[in-house]
């Protein structure tokens, strides 16, 4: 079997370069600027191909595994060609509509159609699963406990700057975020917002000095409830998937608010690649990914069940700390499905136990700090 591992950009490069360093799969590696795969690991591997959707098809056979780590207006068609050839689908990117409709023709032809095995999403799922599971697990679990679950994450430089942030993935990608609309639980109602800048609240991560940040909704986080395995009969006071920043970066990008929301693709493009260069890590240049997982349980407005994953992770001599971590779950997803873990169909990241406590076993190799808080100690 091979791995057609698709990209080689800013956050790609750590989990390629596991898999092929492991030596028990075929890769091929396809780029659209075969020199700059070359420079990423040439080292490694003398396969490094020019991309192209035709000669990909060419190429896959029955029980390969395609990886995209293109741009999202690449998933799906590659998904379908996937199926096509009876070969099997990863991302690291949240499950459009587009590709969830291909769930029932992945499942008749057995295949596997992996996303959201990433940071976040990906590392932030495996966590939640984690704490849903061993909550329900608890002496404290009771159906008519109160809940509030919230999920932030970001990517920050460990160094700030004026711009409270510098960009470790696609600076397009970080603009077009900012667009979406998002759907969240708060104080037991539906809260939507038009955009980020509009329910920008203060974070107090649990870290090992406390630090507080500036956190926003991201998306529609509702349908996680039911992936988290949330029983419809609790009572949610709070669910929030959102996006952390460090203090001071609303006012910071200001400017941009006040443009991204009508600017044309073209501007957008422009903008992305003045913020780049203004912006970019310099060479060595340490970056910082900070995640944290939170569930609450209460009953009569006191806790009875309190846990946060918490995770801070910087750059070193392995790279970022976001190619890291984005990357290596998708080589740990590939491994997976090549060893038949993981059902045919669309599937985001695994909530199966096992997984989970294997994923999150190397993941705490990734990060320089990362553990379970109970609040209840």
């Amino acid at each position: 079997m091979t791995v057609h591992w698709c990209g080689t950009g800013l956050s790609t490069v750590p989990g390629l370069r596991r898999l092929i360093g492991a030596g028990e799969h075929e890769v091929t590696v396809w780029n659209r600027t075969v020199e700059k795969a070359r420079e990423a690991v040439g080292d490694l591997t003398d396969d490094i191909r020019a991309f192209d959707l035709d000669v990909l098809a060419d190429a896959v056979s029955a029980g390969d595994v395609i990886v995209s780590m293109l741009p999202g207006d690449w998933h799906v068609p590659l998904a379908e060609m996937a199926i096509d050839n009876g070969a099997h689908f990863v991302s690291s990117s949240y499950i459009a509509p587009e590709m969830r409709a291909l769930d029932s023709k992945a499942r008749a032809a057995g295949v596997a159609l992996v996303n959201e095995v990433g940071l976040d999403p990906g590392i932030d799922h495996l966590m939640a699963h984690h704490l849903v599971a061993e909550y329900r697990a608890s002496a404290a679990y009771d159906a008519d406990n109160v809940i509030s679950f919230r999920s932030y994450c970001g990517g920050v430089p460990k160094e700030p700057n004026a711009r409270r942030y510098k960009f470790s993935w696609a600076p397009v990608g970080v603009l077009k975020a900012l667009r979406s609309p998002s759907k969240s639980i708060r104080h037991f109602t539906e809260l939507d917002v038009a955009r980020p800048w509009d329910a920008i609240s203060r974070y107090d991560a649990p870290l090992p000095r406390p630090e507080s940040f500036e956190v926003y909704p991201n998306r529609d986080s509702l349908p996680f409830m039911e992936d988290y395995r949330f029983d419809p009969r609790w009572k949610v006071k709070e669910f929030v998937r959102g996006t952390l920043r460090l203090n001071g970066w609303a006012e910071a990008w200001a400017d941009i608010f006040a443009e991204v929301g009508s600017a044309s693709d073209a501007r957008l493009q422009e903008m992305a690649d003045q913020l780049l260069t203004e912006n970019a890590y310099g060479e060595g240049e340490a970056d910082r990914v900070v995640l944290c997982v939170d569930l609450l349980a209460e009953r009569d407005g006191a806790p009875v069940w309190h846990k946060t994953y918490v995770m801070d992770a910087w750059g070193d001599e392995r790279g970022t700390a976001m190619a890291r971590l984005v990357s290596v779950p998708v080589s740990l997803a590939v491994e997976a499905v090549l060893d038949r873990e993981i059902a045919p169909g669309v599937t985001p990241a695994p909530s199966d136990p096992k997984l989970v406590q294997r994923w999150l076993g190397e993941v705490q190799t990734l990060a320089q700090h990362l553990m379970v808080v109970d609040h209840m100690r």
